[in-house]
């Protein structure tokens, strides 16, 4: 389903967020990025990001340690 996908294991912030800026930056309107963290004070840090950026987080999952989210570019 993704169109990229971002591995940001063993990262803390702010690397999981500016590798996620990267990115979208190489992304075309309505491709989906998948984002992988395993540090959980990043999920609420890329979620605020990507809605600030104009961008829409599509679904969050946590399978065990591991974070998923889903993101559209606008």
């Amino acid at each position: 389903m993704a169109d990229l996908m971002v591995d940001a294991c063993g990262e803390v912030c702010p690397m999981p967020v500016i590798k996620i800026k990267k990115a979208l930056q190489d992304m075309s309107s309505g491709q989906i990025l998948e984002v992988t963290v395993d540090y959980h004070p990043s999920k609420e840090n890329i979620q605020r990001f990507v809605i600030s950026e104009g961008n829409e987080v599509l679904q969050v999952d946590e399978e065990g340690d591991l974070i998923k989210i889903l993101v559209k570019k606008a």
